[in-house]
């Protein structure tokens, strides 16, 4: 399995146009021979800090965004090709209304499973 991981930061009055085209992006995605599963985040939350964790306290719901609210894709697929083809069509299809929604590029984490 092929995997991609990636971080958006988007602009904060943009927040209902690109989680409706998350849902668009999904759903093209998951139409697509060889897309095993596609998945959109938003970040709701955040850890105290590291002694938090290890003292089981539960993480703390983000009350504002200042700047731009984050967000995660994961995205997994049979192979190589399958991303290549997949990720082709995605931006032919979608590019300019992503590019009016974030704030900079994306941070794009590819990789196969291990385990």
């Amino acid at each position: 399995m092929f995997n991609e991981i990636c971080i958006y930061e988007a602009k904060i009055d943009k927040q209902d146009e690109i989680e409706t085209l998350m849902k668009e992006v999904s759903q093209f995605y998951l139409s697509q021979p060889g897309v095993i599963d596609v998945k959109y985040i938003k970040r709701t939350h955040r850890q105290e800090d590291f002694n938090a964790v290890k003292d089981g306290k539960p993480p703390i719901r983000l009350s504002r965004y200042v700047g731009k609210v984050t967000y995660v894709l994961y995205w997994a697929v049979e192979d190589e090709s399958t991303h290549t083809r997949v990720s082709k069509l995605g931006l032919e299809k979608f590019y300019k209304r992503w590019n009016r929604c974030l704030t900079t590029m994306p941070k794009i984490i590819l990789g196969e499973n291990i385990v």
